[in-house]
């Protein structure tokens, strides 16, 4: 059926059906009132309310999570760094097969598009097989072959709250936000989120000199 934005998408052919299936669940049990009223599809299409976090977007997040605690369990069970990789590899394989039937391979299309504002299946399914080979690539770098320590990026990973809690404070203001001009190209949106996102790693590597770490 049909998963896109409605509102003035296809000349309104679908105008109140945002989220396909996906919205109408949320619209049906929890009412519109009471989902999120200011979807990124809103300031485009036109579309009403959308809750990008809703009730079938939680199940799928909750088995992404659990692809996580198998990549997890692998870790801890295998001691053999081969054993680790192969299945990394082999879990992160069959997750790109199921991603790329699911969407036929299109970026738009398929049976299930790849869509992160519905964490649609094929989206969980093609973000975890990069994941699976980006961690198999890593832990090959920083662990088998000692090439490179990780820095510096483990330093934020070791603050993760901090992090979490000064972005969202913080997000808008300088040094981590400016703008110049209207802001409308990708270049100058990439290049203030690469400068906000230095800022936020000197800040760990800061708080790592000071041994000053916060875990809940």
């Amino acid at each position: 059926g049909y998963l896109g934005p409605g509102g003035r998408q296809f000349d309104g052919q679908y105008r109140g059906c945002i989220g396909g299936a996906s919205g109408y669940i949320d619209r049906l049990i929890l009412g519109p009132s009471h989902i999120y009223q200011n979807p990124t599809a809103a300031q485009v299409y036109g579309s009403g309310p959308f809750d990008p976090e809703g009730l079938v977007g939680c199940l799928l997040s909750i088995f992404q999570v659990f692809l996580g605690v198998q990549a997890g369990t692998i870790l801890g069970f295998h001691r053999e760094w081969r054993d680790r990789i192969y299945r990394w590899l082999t879990w992160g394989s069959l997750a790109g097969v199921i991603g790329a039937i699911l969407c036929l391979a299109s970026k738009d299309n398929g049976w299930i598009p790849v869509n992160k504002n519905l964490w649609s299946l094929s989206f969980v399914m093609v973000t975890s097989c990069f994941a699976f080979f980006l961690l198999s690539a890593l832990y090959y770098a920083i662990d088998v072959r000692q090439w490179w320590s990780g820095a510096p990026f483990y330093y934020p990973g070791m603050n993760a709250t901090i992090m979490y809690v000064g972005h969202e404070i913080c997000g808008n203001m300088f040094p981590w936000h400016w703008s110049v001009g209207t802001m409308n190209t990708h270049m100058l949106l990439l290049s203030q989120d690469i400068w906000g996102t230095l800022g936020w790693i000197l800040v760990a590597y800061w708080l790592h000199t000071l041994d000053f770490f916060l875990s809940l």
